[in-house]
């Protein structure tokens, strides 16, 4: 039986609707991402399931107890489900060890570890108002931590978060999973994000469920454009450039708009393939990005070989590609 059932979840703000009829089931142990365009709903359902917000209609269920809105109960919240806000509501001017303190429910040895785990042993002894984003962040992720959640959801915890601190939280996130358990939820602006991170993918489109399934199944095979476009670049492509790059990828022909990410193509400088012509090429450190007109069409390469330059003939061949929709 899954920890936490979601159905048919729909939420009415005033004049739009911000989620319809949305269901799945979630595994205990198991890491969900919800993707989507700003806007889609994700922070939405996110609330739903935490009893933060009010559904319109359909019921949240964990752990065998339905969650209940804040319509139905006194302080807004589920028993077992932790939710961290993007926005670090921590005490102001407090000690790291006292906010910590005043929320553990662990024995001392525990609270340690979980300190350690979280990279944030040594920030005890500093004021709240002495943190950066990042240690903020990984003070209020402890903070949850200490009540012994079942079930963590995490809304946007990269926003606003340099390079060097999303790495070190996205480090986090990986340790407190293996070593707590815990069944988790994320919901990122950056779609990237949560690729290497998911066991399984939800995308919403304006408030619907749009796709659902495994990292590598929606990046490789996405139900539509829009989710094409969520995970990374791509060409889409129709007519004879199509079907020649079909062909190359083993594909029977059909009549659908062929997807092909750039990283699945191959650029040569000579040999099998679709003949073309340099156009641009765009240096983005462990890769170039390439562009090439062919006789049918251009297209977009990313590769990590020489680069090549403007106006050189080339080949390209297709590795990988699938039919949208």
């Amino acid at each position: 039986m899954s920890l936490l059932q979601v159905a048919g979840i729909s939420v009415q703000e005033s004049s739009h609707t911000a989620l319809q009829d949305i269901s799945f089931a979630l595994p205990e142990g198991r890491r969900l991402a919800i993707a989507g365009e700003t806007g889609a709903g994700k922070s939405t359902l996110l609330q739903v399931v935490a009893g933060l917000v009010q559904p319109t209609a359909g019921t949240i269920t964990f752990d065998g107890r339905r969650v209940r809105g804040p319509h139905d109960v006194l302080i807004p919240g589920h028993p077992g489900v932790a939710y961290l806000s993007q926005h670090l509501e921590l005490p102001h001017s407090l000690r790291v060890e006292q906010v910590l303190r005043y929320a553990s429910q662990r024995p001392a040895a525990e609270a340690q570890a979980l300190y350690e785990l979280c990279r944030i042993g040594h920030l005890l002894a500093r004021r709240t108002d002495q943190l950066s984003g990042g240690e903020r962040q990984r003070v209020a992720l402890a903070r949850l931590l200490l009540g012994a959640p079942r079930l963590l959801l995490l809304d946007e915890p990269f926003s606003n978060l340099d390079r060097a601190h999303k790495q070190q939280l996205k480090a986090v996130l990986e340790d407190i999973g293996a070593e707590l358990d815990l069944t988790s939820i994320l919901v990122s602006h950056d779609p990237t994000d949560t690729l290497a991170w998911a066991e399984e993918l939800l995308v919403l489109q304006a408030g619907r469920l749009v796709q659902q399934g495994a990292p590598q199944q929606v990046y490789q095979q996405p139900a539509n454009e829009y989710t094409a476009g969520l995970f990374g670049d791509y060409n889409l492509l129709t007519g004879a450039l199509a079907a020649a790059l079909a062909q190359q990828a083993g594909l029977k022909p059909r009549r659908k708009p062929l997807l092909v990410r750039p990283e699945a193509l191959q650029l040569n400088p000579e040999g099998p393939g679709l003949a073309g012509t340099v156009r641009a090429v765009r240096f983005m450190g462990s890769y170039s990005e390439v562009d090439v007109a062919l006789k049918s069409g251009c297209l977009t390469v990313k590769t990590a070989a020489p680069t090549v330059a403007p106006g050189e003939a080339v080949t390209v061949g297709a590795a990988a590609a699938w039919y949208l929709g």
